[in-house]
Parts: C-alpha cells; structure tokens; sequence
C-alpha cells in the first residue's frame, strides 16, 4: 500500500510542472476550477480580477490562463490585450453567455478556447488538457515551406528570417497546414485536428484563427500564407514572402 501511494505521489509531482492561472471575480468558480485542476495533478494560482491577474503573471511561470470576461477594473478582454502583447501563453475564456460575437472577438485578440458557464469540471479538464498538449512539442524538428520556416519544439516560426507571433492556437493549425501542404482542409476538418471534434465550435470561429494568420502574415509581406479554394476548404498558400 505505501508503495502505491509513493508511486501517486511521484506521478502528481511530475504533473504539477503545469501551473494554471485562474482569473474570475466569483469565488466559487475559482474554487471549482482549482479543485478540478489540482485533483488532475497541476498547480494553481488565483486571482479575482484582472489587474491582479497581471502581477500573478508576471510573477510566476504560467502554462494556462483560464480567463472570465466580465470582472472589474480589468475585465476578460483587455487582460488577454495585454498578454499578447508579450506571451503566447494559452488563455481559455469562461463566459455567462453563449455569445458568438464574444467567441469571435475572443479569437481575434489570440483566445485558445472558450467553456461557457456553467460547466462540467471533467470536460473542463479535457479542454485543459487538450490545449496544453497542444502547446507541448516532443520533437526537435524544423518545418519549412516557401520563405516559412517553423520550428515545434521552439515554438517558434518565421518568415523570410522575420520573426512571424503566433497564438498556441494559430501556430497549431499553421503547423498542421505545413505538414500537409497539399491538403485543402475545409472547417470540420480543422476542428477535428486542432480541437479534437469539439462539436461546440462553429465555423466562425476557424474563420477568426485563419483571419489572425493572414493578416499578422501580411504585416510582414507575405499575403498568400493561406489560399482559399473556394466551396471546398483552405490550404497553405505559395508563402513566398
């Protein structure tokens, strides 16, 4: 029997490497989330809006925010706004409402998930899961394609030399299009590959990651990253930079 607890033990240790910020105004979500999280092995942090979310994060390493909207002085929105201007961190939004306008500006300012409340603990840890092991890159590989250049296990992508800012989301579904760069992949394919078959997303929200790419692409002088082939999917493009 002390073996086997020694055995758990060791296992929720290596686990707990994973550290989950939960920011949420509501004391009993940010009770339910810690719960769930810490029984599944990983570390967890609180904060009840976002400013203070902000020093949380600056404090420590971060794996995973998991995000409400409305909070005051700092609501959902604009602590992701400032996130992005410096980490690629996987953020997943908590929302009162099944709003798709809410999904979409989330997407846009570099969201990786949304779970709408309220909500199952185990299928927020799937999500949890899925998006962390999303972010987790096992080979030491380089990827390229045209003036593309994509390196997983750095997490890191460029184009023509020119550092290229991608969400942990957006630099999934770019790694997928360059590991199958002849493929079209139309929408349901994408969220089976980048979320699994989640079957809460819509369409909209694929448009929203593939939007975000193209335009942070053109910033940088390559407009046909991505090529549309109309009525049927979305493909890499010439990426010629």
């Amino acid at each position: 029997m002390f073996r086997c607890i020694g055995i758990e033990r060791d296992r929720r240790e290596t686990m707990a490497t994973q550290h989950i910020l939960i920011v949420d105004d509501d004391p009993h979500i940010r009770e339910v989330v810690r719960i769930a999280a810490e029984t599944s092995g990983m570390r967890t942090t609180e904060a009840s809006n976002g400013q203070i979310a902000l020093i949380e994060f600056a404090r420590s390493e971060i794996d995973l925010v998991v995000l409400d909207i409305g909070m005051p002085q700092l609501d959902g929105f604009e602590f992701c706004k400032a996130i992005r201007t410096k980490s690629d961190v996987p953020i997943l939004f908590l929302t009162a409402r099944d709003d798709e306008v809410d999904r979409v500006l989330g997407f846009e300012l570099g969201a990786d998930d949304f779970v709408t409340k309220p909500f199952s603990p185990r299928e927020l840890m799937l999500r949890f899961k899925a998006i962390l092991a999303r972010g987790k890159r096992m080979k030491d590989e380089v990827l390229m394609f045209g003036a593309l250049r994509l390196e997983p296990a750095k997490h890191d992508v460029s184009l023509s030399g020119k550092e290229l800012p991608l969400t942990a989301t957006e630099f999934a579904f770019l790694e997928t299009f360059m590991r199958n760069p002849r493929r079209v992949f139309n929408r349901n394919d994408l969220i089976e590959v980048i979320y699994g078959g989640s079957s809460h997303l819509s369409g909209r929200t694929i448009d929203s990651h593939i939007r975000n790419i193209r335009a942070k692409a053109a910033e940088r002088g390559c407009p046909d990253i991505l090529d549309t082939v109309h009525g049927v999917g979305v493909r890499l493009g010439a990426c010629s930079g």
